[in-house]
């Protein structure tokens, strides 16, 4: 594995855009500490338009501040996550957020505390059309804020609460000890950026081997593992209760300004749908020619020698082009990413698994990446790079205020950007054995995203109910659950095993409750949304960019139905089955 200092400059992403030095950095922290402090002033005295506007806009002023503070102490960490001057730096960060939140907390208490009528007065003043959709969440969420001494205390339990995601992370990228594997007579030390290629082996031998020493690491910190994500799930319930919610997922969906009827629409729809995942399964295995197929054979490509393996650069320029009908100003802002460096591209020594974007308003976006030359990371830059350019267009067209898009709607962009790259893919390809694969790529897209998601979803659910109702959440409760879930999404085609029971243990998002629905409605509006594009309607673009551009500006709900998609109809699930059913057809005949 190559170490830091062996990647190239323009592989590294230029924090430099953000602080020129870590000198820089410090000073600016030691101005914000002594700043912040200053929203004080406004305690007690939010009662008329002029005072109110003016603490908002105190609250932009340090909330971009603390922004960049932070983001760019979590991407120096994120580099090389034994760095000691990195983690201090992400620590301190964590505290002045931690802090501002304190020092805020009476904020919206005052708020909620004025009359319905004055809070309508002011969301149809004018002057407050940059903090319009905060006041409707502030006069929505009445019943659910609590009084200024026990926000205060929530907010000064912010970094006790937050910590079993960075607990996690500790233990999965620096704790957990994963072994050298012999692969083809050489060993190849195990990481989680190389385990997935190492699983598209065409030995089903050798992907056993691979996939039992993974999870044979995890066996051995398993009992910590789970009681921290017993304790995160344990915090979730106590935040829903102590806001007078029904249960997390209620208050999960209600602070996005979602209708809860969605997740349940979303489950209800993949339930009635999994006959589609059965067949998918029965046919990868005959087409593999297996006596058994197991959980380790479901990354293997189905057609021999038609993965796409490019050097990141080659990968880059094929993205660019599969995401022409965008239109030339996405494209300039494709290649604007790369050239100025908004990227960080190599997986190295101690460096962050995964991949995400940063957005960081007054700046600009910011990519991790552990790039491997496999048409999944391929996909993964497209991914990725949805994301960056979301963040793009509304940092540009919004204020502060309403800049930062919900949870909701982040991943429709980033997986619209996949589809278009896919068909484009498909569309270009000459050769048999690479439309082939392609079309299995496809099926494996909603294996991964609209199925396995909603599998995670479930089992969020399961287990944030259990816990509610009392139920331990030990190692057996855990294994078997998801054992169940396993079984029951993927079907009798495939031989099961032990280790695929501890797969929960390994999925960082679960750290983020409730986050995991939304790759899988993602996938959803994305194909719908993608479609339309494709139609060659000069006007489907530009209310897509109206998509992109509105940052948070009201329910993201609401942006994701004008950009023509329904969550709470048949519609946009049925017509992205009916691809999964089309394609799987289409990869039949050709078989």
């Amino acid at each position: 594995m190559l170490s830091r200092n062996q990647v190239k400059q323009e592989h590294k992403w230029r924090l430099e855009d953000i602080f020129v030095s870590l000198a820089d950095w410090n000073q600016e922290l030691v101005a914000i500490n002594k700043d912040m402090v200053a929203v004080l002033s406004y305690k007690g005295r939010l009662k008329d338009a002029d005072t109110i506007l003016a603490c908002f806009n105190f609250l932009d002023a340090m909330g971009k501040r603390i922004e960049k503070l932070y983001c760019y102490a979590m991407m120096y960490k994120d580099v090389d996550l034994t760095d000691t001057m990195a983690a201090e730096c992400k620590s301190k960060a964590q505290n002045v957020f931690v802090s501002f939140n304190a020092y805020t907390s009476f904020v919206t208490p005052e708020l909620s505390n004025l009359a319905v009528e004055t809070l309508e007065e002011f969301i149809a003043d004018t002057r407050f059309k940059n903090y319009d959709y905060s006041l409707k969440n502030i006069l929505k969420s009445k019943a659910h804020i609590l009084s200024e001494a026990e926000e205060r205390l929530l907010a000064l339990s912010g970094k006790t609460l937050s910590a079993f995601s960075d607990i996690f992370s500790q233990i999965n990228n620096v704790d957990l000890k994963l072994p050298k594997v012999n692969i083809d007579g050489k060993p190849i030390e195990l990481s989680h950026g190389n385990y997935g290629m190492l699983l598209q082996h065409n030995l089903q031998d050798t992907r056993k081997k691979v996939y039992k020493a993974y999870y044979k690491a995890f066996e051995g910190v398993i009992n910590t593992i789970a009681a921290n994500f017993g304790a995160s799930i344990n915090k979730d319930n106590f935040l829903a209760a102590a806001r007078n919610h029904k249960s997390a997922r209620e208050k999960s969906v209600f602070n996005n300004d979602v209708p809860v009827a969605i997740y349940d629409k979303l489950l209800q729809k993949v339930d009635s749908n999994l006959s589609l995942m059965h067949d998918y399964m029965h046919f990868r295995k005959k087409v593999l020619k297996l006596e058994n197929l197991c959980m380790y054979d479901l990354h293997v490509p189905m057609f021999d020698k038609a993965d796409i393996k490019l050097p990141y650069d080659k990968a880059y320029d094929l993205m660019v082009e599969g995401l022409e009908p965008m239109g030339a100003e996405y494209r300039q802002l494709l290649i604007k990413a790369k050239n100025d460096r908004w990227i960080d591209v190599e997986e190295t020594a101690n460096k962050r698994s995964g991949a995400y974007c940063c957005g960081v308003y007054g700046a600009h976006p910011y990519v991790l990446l552990n790039y491997t030359p496999t048409t999944n990371d391929i996909f993964t830059i497209a991914h990725e790079m949805g994301h960056a350019l979301h963040s793009y267009y509304s940092d540009k067209t919004q204020p502060y205020g309403k800049n930062d898009y919900s949870i909701f709607v982040a991943e429709v962009a980033s997986t619209v950007n996949e589809v278009l790259l896919l068909k484009h893919l498909l569309k270009t390809q000459k050769e048999p054995h690479i439309k082939k694969y392609l079309l299995s790529y496809y099926l494996d897209m909603f294996r991964t995203t609209l199925f396995r998601q909603s599998m995670f979803a479930e089992f969020e659910a399961t287990v944030h109910a259990a816990e509610q109702k009392g139920v331990p959440l030990t190692v057996d409760y855990l294994n078997k659950t998801y054992n169940n879930l396993n079984k029951k999404f993927y079907g009798n085609a495939v031989t099961y095993d032990k280790s695929i029971r501890l797969e929960w243990a390994r999925i960082p998002h679960f750290y983020s409750s409730f986050y995991v629905y939304q790759y899988a409605t993602g996938l959803t509006s994305a194909i719908n949304i993608a479609n339309s594009i494709l139609s060659g309607e000069t006007s489907t673009f530009d209310r897509y960019k109206k998509f992109l551009s509105a940052g948070g500006h009201k329910s993201p709900f609401d942006i994701l139905k004008d950009a023509g998609v329904d969550l709470l109809t048949d519609a946009p699930y049925d017509i992205a089955f009916d691809e999964f059913r089309k394609t799987l057809d289409e990869l039949k005949a050709l078989v």
